[in-house]
């Protein structure tokens, strides 16, 4: 427990961070997070296929993609995606998740644009809650506050085992090997004298996993803090200034100060400003005006990736 493998097993890649139109810096919104060997992919801008390739993230393994809302910076990358995915020979299912209108988007790229899928697609129309259960880990949505229905996600992994005592296994008389990783994975074993160990036994408490919330398009909201509370990595929109704090709140947008409230508020660890205005060709100005407030935000750019290690607390 606790090798280097912990360190590398959660990648986050920010494949376009810009908001409604792309710019010769900025992609459209699409965060891949590659955990172990699945990928889940937030949002699907436009040519968010192309930003795959250039960020090195595959094709064929495991995916799940979560659409936060049906306007077109978010969502018009799947009919690229799925073509591509095809034409490299996708074998494995993708799954599809979103707000009302995704299937029905989803139906209209098979029945309109002309080429046969190599792969099955599932699609789940979903609303706040619990949507996704893996034995690892949830996903959960809440309405976020841009439009209805938009959603904001969180990524939470289940608590993992405690770190596992080789002193005191050794003095039970477990010999290492089988019944060691048996023990590690929760798991009771029988002695070859008939003795009975438990996990318990052996492990410290249990650790917690990782935590990452992503807002799509949002104004502030209770129900965000929420969801954000101690997470790991707030990934936050921030369109435009502190200075068009009226025009944020008009579009159901956030400003920095917005985000970094949020964040704070929320006890995150660390925030990411992303989905940034095309009218800022320097957006530090929007990192000045949040770290005022949050010290710990960091500025997202294009095919900037990030790793989240495991804590051994």
């Amino acid at each position: 427990m606790g090798g280097s493998s912990e360190l590398t097993d959660l990648q986050v890649t920010f494949l376009g961070t810009g908001g409604s139109i792309p710019t010769p810096q900025r992609g459209l919104s699409a965060i891949a997070i590659q955990r172990k060997n699945e990928l889940l992919l937030f949002d699907c801008g436009e040519g968010t296929q192309r930003q795959m390739i250039q960020a090195g993230v595959g094709f064929n393994r495991k995916t799940k993609v979560f659409v936060t809302h049906m306007h077109g910076d978010h969502v018009l990358g799947l009919p690229g995606l799925l073509q591509t995915m095809s034409l490299l020979g996708r074998d494995k299912k993708l799954e599809i998740y979103g707000p009302q209108g995704i299937k029905e988007f989803v139906e209209a790229i098979s029945q309109t644009v002309r080429f046969s899928l190599t792969f099955p697609v599932q699609v789940s129309e979903i609303e706040a809650g619990l949507v996704c259960e893996e034995k690892e880990y949830e996903v959960y949505a809440i309405q976020s506050n841009h439009m209805n229905p938009s959603l904001a996600y969180a990524l939470s992994e289940k608590l993992r085992p405690g770190r596992f005592h080789i002193e005191k296994a050794k003095e039970l008389g477990v010999a290492e090997g089988p019944l060691w990783s048996k023990l590690q994975g929760g798991s009771s074993v029988k002695l070859p004298d008939g003795r009975i160990v438990e996990p318990e036994m052996v492990l410290g408490h249990p650790r917690p996993g990782r935590k990452i919330v992503y807002t799509g398009d949002t104004g502030p909201s209770e129900n965000l803090v929420k969801l954000a509370e101690n997470a790991d990595m707030l990934i936050h929109e921030a369109t435009f200034e502190d200075e068009l704090k009226e025009r944020a709140i008009e579009d159901g947008h956030s400003t920095p100060s917005m985000a970094a409230e949020t964040a704070k508020e929320a006890g995150v660890k660390r925030l990411v400003l992303t989905h940034i205005s095309a009218r800022y060709k320097d957006a530090n100005v929007l990192l000045e005006q949040a770290k005022k407030i949050f010290v710990n935000t960091e500025l997202a750019e294009d095919f900037l990736r990030l790793e989240l290690p495991l804590s051994d607390d």
